[in-house]
């Protein structure tokens, strides 16, 4: 089998050297792994580092603008070859150590779809002065997942995890229209309604703040999100 990793990237310079080689440390086996690098119109040294990862193993992708994270796992798939594919962000929140936890439900053949739930614990937090504004992502991931879960007839305690593996096939012929992060909700209402089951395992991440290069906007992406939801129960 063979797994397609897909990084879409904004403006991640400082971090995208680590995950890059974390991802290439990864043992996955049995599968086959290929990377692909989808710079969605980077500013900062981003590009310049991506140009020394042009190997066989990883496939770089521009944007010649930035276009948003749902239009750039879209580029991503289109190019992805991989029997399943993984979707990885750039800003070491996620660590590929839990790949292979990902993978494990669907090597024994107890799931198809499988997503890193951050949600059943706290949220782990760097210091005090963030705690008002990781509670309040919290919660309002909480209400959007439990929004899935009624709207969609599944339990989902993670709707907006960044980590979600599904087959290729199940997204060849599927229509995606998301170009920021409202990719999350519709990929998640997009894989229901065609009847596959998700399987939660659960992840630790680091999340970090927005003087840190955070770009998810609670409110807003939040508001995108219900929204999205809302729509794909009733239209495709």
């Amino acid at each position: 089998m063979k797994l397609s990793i897909i990084v879409p990237v904004f403006n991640e310079g400082k971090s995208i050297s680590e995950i890059l080689t974390k991802l290439m440390a990864v043992s996955i086996k049995p599968f086959d792994v290929e990377i692909i690098v989808v710079d969605d119109g980077s500013t900062d040294e981003t590009k310049k580092k991506l140009s020394l990862y042009k190997t066989e193993n990883i496939n770089v992708l521009i944007h010649d603008k930035n276009l948003g994270k749902g239009s750039a796992v879209r580029t991503g798939i289109k190019t992805a070859t991989g029997d399943y594919v993984l979707i990885q962000d750039a800003d070491l929140e996620y660590d590929p150590k839990y790949i292979s936890t990902l993978l494990s439900p669907i090597l024994n053949n107890n799931a198809r779809v499988v997503y890193g739930t951050r949600l059943k614990r706290l949220p782990r937090l760097h210091n005090e002065e963030k705690k008002m504004l990781f509670l309040i992502h919290f919660i309002g991931n909480r209400m959007l997942s439990l929004l899935t879960s009624v709207l969609y007839g599944q339990w989902i305690t993670d709707m907006e995890t960044c980590y979600k593996v599904f087959p290729r096939k199940a997204v060849a012929g599927m229509k995606l229209h998301a170009k920021g992060f409202e990719f999350e909700p519709e990929i998640t209402a997009k894989l229901l309604k065609a009847g596959y089951r998700i399987v939660e395992v659960p992840i630790t991440t680091v999340p970090r703040g927005y003087d840190e290069g955070k770009k998810l906007h609670t409110i807003r992406d939040g508001f995108k999100a219900l929204v999205t939801l809302l729509k794909y129960r009733f239209v495709n």
